[in-house]
C-alpha cells in the first residue's frame, strides 16, 4: 500500500506544480518537454538501466503506445482546462477509472469478492459527488475531455501490461518509454516554436524539471503498486484514482481555497469508505 500512497502524492504535486505554473504564462509543450528529459535523466543515474536486456522478446508495441500517448495526453489535458474548464477535465481524467476497471475483469481475469464490486460502485458514486462542480465556461468543446478520460484509461491498462512483463526490469521499460515520450514531446514543442511561433522561456524548464521529478516518482511507485498487486489490479486502479481525487480536493480547498459544497463532502467520506471496503477486500 506504500507504493500506491506514494504515487498518489507524486500524482497530486504534478497537478499543484501545472496549478501554479499557470500564473506564470507558462507554456504547457514545453514543461511537458522538459519533463520527460528530466525523467529520462532521473531513471538513468538511478537505476542504470542495461539497454543490452532488451531482445526481440520485449513489447515494444505496448512501450511504443505509452511513449506516445503520454505527451499527447497530456496536451489535451492542457487544451481541456483551457476550453472546458478544470472541474470538467478533472472529471474526465478520474472518470477514466472505468476503462481499467473493466480491464481488470475482462483482460486480466481478476475476481471480483462482494466488497471489492461494493467499494468499486461506491466508489464510482462518489467520484461524481466530489467532481460535482459549478463552472462558469460554457464552451462545447467535450472532444478535449473525452480525450482525456480515453486517454487515461488506456494508458493505465499498458502500464499492468509493462508491470507484468518480468524478461525486463520494469525500470529498464520505464527508461524506454520516457525516451519515446521525450521525442513526441520535442516534435511537438519544435512545430509550436517554428509553425505557431511560440518562444521558449527559462520558467518552462523550471516547471519541467520539477514536473519532471515527480513524474518519474508518480509511475516508477505506481508500476511497483501494480507488481505488489500483481494478482488484483483494480486495487491500483480504483486506490490511485480515487487516492488522487481525494488528496487533490483536500489540497485545492486549503491550499487554493476552492470552495466544496455538502455534495463534495458527501464524495469524500463514499471515496473513503470505498477505500475501506476495497482494502478488506484484499484480506479476504
Amino acid at each position: 500500500m506504500l507504493f500506491l500512497i506514494l504515487s498518489i502524492l507524486c500524482s497530486v504535486i504534478v497537478g499543484v506544480i501545472f496549478k501554479i505554473s499557470r500564473k506564470y504564462n507558462s507554456n504547457p509543450s514545453q514543461i511537458i518537454s522538459f519533463n520527460y528529459a528530466a525523467a529520462i535523466a532521473l531513471c538513468y543515474f538511478t537505476f542504470s538501466p542495461n539497454l543490452q536486456e532488451f531482445d526481440d522478446q520485449a513489447p515494444w508495441g505496448i512501450y511504443t503506445a505509452v511513449g506516445m500517448l503520454l505527451p499527447i495526453v497530456f496536451l489535451f489535458l492542457a487544451f481541456s482546462m483551457k476550453f472546458m474548464g478544470i472541474a470538467k477535465t478533472d472529471a474526465a481524467q478520474r472518470l477514466s477509472l472505468f476503462i481499467p476497471i473493466l480491464a481488470a475483469w475482462l483482460l486480466f481475469g481478476e475476481d471480483f469478492n462482494t466488497y471489492k464490486t461494493i467499494g468499486v460502485l461506491i466508489g464510482f458514486t462518489a467520484l461524481l459527488f466530489i467532481l460535482r462542480k459549478p463552472t462558469d465556461n460554457q464552451e462545447n468543446k467535450w472532444i478535449y475531455p473525452a480525450a482525456v478520460l480515453f486517454g487515461f484509461g488506456v494508458i493505465d491498462i499498458l502500464f499492468k501490461k509493462i508491470a507484468l512483463y518480468t524478461v525486463v526490469p520494469y525500470t529498464t521499460s520505464l527508461f524506454f518509454v520516457f525516451i519515446i515520450s521525450f521525442a513526441v514531446s520535442i516534435l511537438i514543442v519544435l512545430y509550436k516554436v517554428f509553425i505557431a511561433k511560440e518562444k521558449p522561456a527559462v520558467q518552462n524548464l523550471l516547471f519541467g524539471a520539477l514536473v519532471g521529478i515527480f513524474n518519474f516518482c508518480n509511475i516508477l511507485f505506481y508500476l511497483k503498486a501494480h507488481k505488489a498487486f500483481a494478482e488484483n489490479p483494480s486495487t491500483v486502479f480504483a486506490g490511485m484514482n480515487m487516492g488522487v481525487i481525494i488528496l487533490g480536493t483536500l489540497v485545492g480547498a486549503f491550499f487554493f481555497k476552492e470552495k466544496l459544497s455538502k455534495t463534495n463532502i458527501l464524495g469524500l467520506f463514499l471515496a473513503l469508505m470505498a477505500i475501506v471496503l476495497i482494502v478488506f477486500s484484499q484480506l479476504q
